[in-house]
C-alpha cells in the first residue's frame, strides 16, 4: 500500500486501514489506482477528501457512500478543522499531479508547517507556476513519488515515448494493435494514436464511460471491428493471447510502461511510456522546491542521498496544539454533528494580496477567449449538423428508439421540474438524458450537493431505461430544452464553483453510432496542428 500517516498530525493520505490508522482523523485520496486504495470499500464511513473526478470514480467503482465523499476543487485552497471545536484549522490545496485522470498532489499548511504530498505524479515545469507553489513557500516535508528514483533508469518524456509507439505501429501497417493498460490512465495516448492513424480506438464499455467523462475527442467506440487499435487490460497480453489473436489477424501488442517486464512473445513490445517522474525530473523538482526533508512514498525503494544537495536546513518539530492532541487521542468514531457543521461553515481563505495584470495582457486574453469560444461553438454546431446523417458502419438495429418515432413516446416522460430531460439528439436514433437527483457530493463551500457524474445514456431500446447495471450510477446536471423539445446549445455544466479540469461533457457522451465526417474533421484538425 502506497500511503502515509503524517507524523504529529491527524492527516492520512492513501491510507485506509482504520485499525492501523492510530491518531489519523482526516483521510485524503490522491487518485484511484488500486495500490492507493487498499482497504477502501463500500463500508468506509469517514469523510474522504479528493478531486471531483476521483470522487465520481470512488463512488462508481468502490461504492463508497457519497455522503462521506468531499470533492475539493483543484487549484483552490480549502480550510478544514483539525479539532472538534474549530480552534485549529489547516489549509489544503489540490494541485494537478499529471499522472492519471483525477490525480492530485496535496499541499497542507497548518501548525505543522508546510507539507507537499505528491502522490503518483509526472513532473512538468508548469507545476512550479502554480500560485500555491510559486509564492516562494518553504516546504518543510516533501512526500515524493520515488517510483523511478534511480540514476541508472533513464526514461524518455511521454511525448518521446509516444513517438516511439507511433513509429512501431507504422512499421506494421497491416497489423491490429493491442495496447495493454491499467483500468485508469493513458487515455490521452489513445486519443493521440487514433488521430495519428485515423482509426477508431476500441474500448471496453467501462473505459468508454471514463473517456466520455474526460471530454476527449470523439474517436472511441465499443464496436470490435470499427478500428485496428484496441485498448485491453495489461494482464490480457500474454503468449497464449498473442497466438489466438494472430490466428485471426496479424497482431502486435504494446505495453507502455517503465516497469521491467519479460517478453513472452516476439510480437509483444515494451515502450517506456511512464506516468511517473523520471530521476532527472525528480532532481529538477526537488532542486526547485528546496524542501527541508524528502520522504519517499514507495518505502521499499528509498531515495538514499540523492537529494541532499538540494535540501534546506531542517527546522525543529512544532508542538501539537492541545485541542488537536485531544482530537487525535479521542476514540476513533464517526465524526460528530458539531465537527461536520464546522467543516461546512469554514470558507476558503481570502487572498492576502492582489496581482494586477497589464491592460494589454488582459485585453489580449479576453479577445483570445472570445475568439476561442466562438470557434468552439461553430465547430460543435457543424459537427451536430453533419453527424445527423452520417454512419460509416452498417447498423443492423438501432440501439435506441428514434426520438421522433412513436416508440419513443412515453419512454422518457418529461416532468415540469425537468428531473429527466432529453439531450442532444445529434445522430439519428440516438438520445440521452441527464438525471439530477442521484449522484451528488457535498460541497465544503456551501454545504450543498454537487453533481459530478457524466450524463447517463440509455442502453436499451425498451422503455428508455439505462441498463448500466448500477442503479446509483452518477449523473450530471440538467440541460435546458427549447419549447420544441430540442436540446439547447451545448454549454458548460454548472457545478456551483466546482471547477473540473477534465469534466467537459463532449458530444460523444450522447451518441452511440459513428460519424465519418465528424471523425475526419477531428483528424484533419490534429494534422494541421502538427
Amino acid at each position: 500500500m502506497n500511503g502515509a500517516l503524517i507524523p504529529h498530525t491527524p492527516i492520512a493520505v492513501d491510507f485506509w486501514s482504520l485499525r492501523r490508522a492510530g491518531a489519523a482523523r482526516l483521510f485524503f485520496l490522491s487518485h484511484m489506482h488500486s495500490d492507493h486504495t487498499v482497504g477502501l470499500s463500500s463500508t468506509w464511513a469517514r469523510p474522504l477528501y479528493c478531486s471531483p473526478i476521483t470522487a465520481y470514480l470512488v463512488h462508481r467503482h468502490l461504492q463508497v457512500s457519497k455522503k462521506w465523499i468531499r470533492a475539493l476543487e483543484v487549484g483552490e485552497s480549502h480550510v478544514l478543522p483539525l479539532d472538534e471545536i474549530g480552534r485549529e484549522t489547516m489549509t489544503v490545496t489540490l494541485l494537478d499531479a499529471n499522472h492519471c485522470p483525477g490525480s492530485v498532489m496535496f499541499l497542507f499548511e497548518g501548525y505543522f508547517g508546510t507539507i507537499l504530498y505528491t502522490g503518483d505524479f509526472r513532473y512538468t515545469p508548469s507545476m512550479l507556476k502554480e500560485p500555491a507553489l510559486k509564492l516562494g513557500k518553504q516546504i518543510h516535508t516533501l512526500y515524493l513519488d520515488n517510483t523511478n528514483c534511480n540514476p541508472a533508469r533513464v526514461l524518455p518524456s511521454r511525448q518521446e515515448a509516444a513517438c516511439q509507439i507511433i513509429e512501431l505501429i507504422r512499421k506494421h501497417p497491416q497489423h491490429h494493435v493491442k495496447i495493454g493498460l491499467y483500468s485508469l490512465g493513458k487515455e490521452s495516448l489513445l486519443e493521440q494514436l487514433a488521430l495519428e492513424f485515423q482509426t477508431w480506438v476500441v474500448l471496453s464499455p467501462q473505459r468508454l464511460e471514463l473517456v466520455q467523462l474526460l471530454g476527449l475527442a470523439d474517436v472511441f467506440t465499443v464496436e470490435e471491428r470499427a478500428g485496428r487499435i484496441h485498448a485491453v487490460d495489461h494482464m490480457e497480453i500474454c503468449h497464449s493471447a498473442m497466438l489466438h489473436w494472430n490466428q485471426t489477424h496479424p497482431t502486435i501488442a504494446i505495453l507502455p510502461t517503465s516497469r521491467k517486464i519479460r517478453r513472452s512473445h516476439p510480437d509483444i513490445h515494451i515502450i517506456p511510456y511512464s506516468d511517473h517522474s523520471s530521476y532527472a525530473e525528480l532532481r529538477a523538482f526537488v532542486a526547485a522546491l528546496k524542501p527541508c526533508q524528502v520522504v519517499p512514498i514507495v518505502r521499499q525503494q528509498p531515495c538514499r542521498d540523492y537529494f541532499q544537495d538540494s535540501l534546506s536546513p531542517r527546522l525543529s518539530e512544532p508542538p501539537i496544539p492541545d485541542s488537536v492532541q485531544q482530537y487525535m487521542e479521542s476514540p476513533a468514531r464517526k465524526p460528530s454533528l458539531l465537527w461536520l457543521l464546522l467543516e461546512r461553515r469554514l470558507k476558503r481563505p481570502r487572498a492576502r494580496g492582489v496581482v494586477f495584470d497589464s491592460f494589454q495582457d488582459t485585453a489580449g486574453r479576453s479577445q483570445a477567449d472570445m475568439d476561442s469560444k466562438k470557434a468552439k461553438n461553430e465547430h460543435l454546431s457543424g459537427r451536430l449538423e453533419e453527424q445527423a446523417s452520417q454512419h460509416p458502419l452498417p447498423i443492423k438495429k438501432p440501439l435506441f428508439p428514434d426520438p421522433c418515432s412513436k416508440e419513443w413516446e412515453g419512454a422518457v416522460p418529461l416532468s415540469e421540474s425537468q428531473k429527466m430531460v432529453t439531450v442532444l439528439t445529434a445522430p439519428l436514433s440516438v438520445s440521452g438524458h441527464l438525471r439530477s437527483t442521484d449522484e451528488e457530493f457535498v460541497s465544503l463551500e456551501t454545504g450543498e450537493e454537487i453533481g459530478v457524474g457524466p450524463p447517463s445514456v440509455p442502453r436499451g431500446g425498451h422503455g428508455g431505461s439505462a441498463a448500466t447495471g448500477n442503479p446509483s450510477a452518477p449523473t450530471g446536471r440538467d440541460l435546458p430544452l427549447t419549447h420544441t423539445g430540442e436540446a439547447a446549445p451545448l454549454r458548460a455544466l454548472q457545478f456551483r464553483g466546482l471547477a473540473l479540469k477534465y469534466l467537459l461533457t463532449p458530444v460523444a457522451s450522447f451518441q452511440a453510432q459513428f460519424s465519418a465526417r465528424g471523425f475526419d474533421q477531428q483528424v484533419e484538425k490534429y494534422h494541421k496542428v502538427l
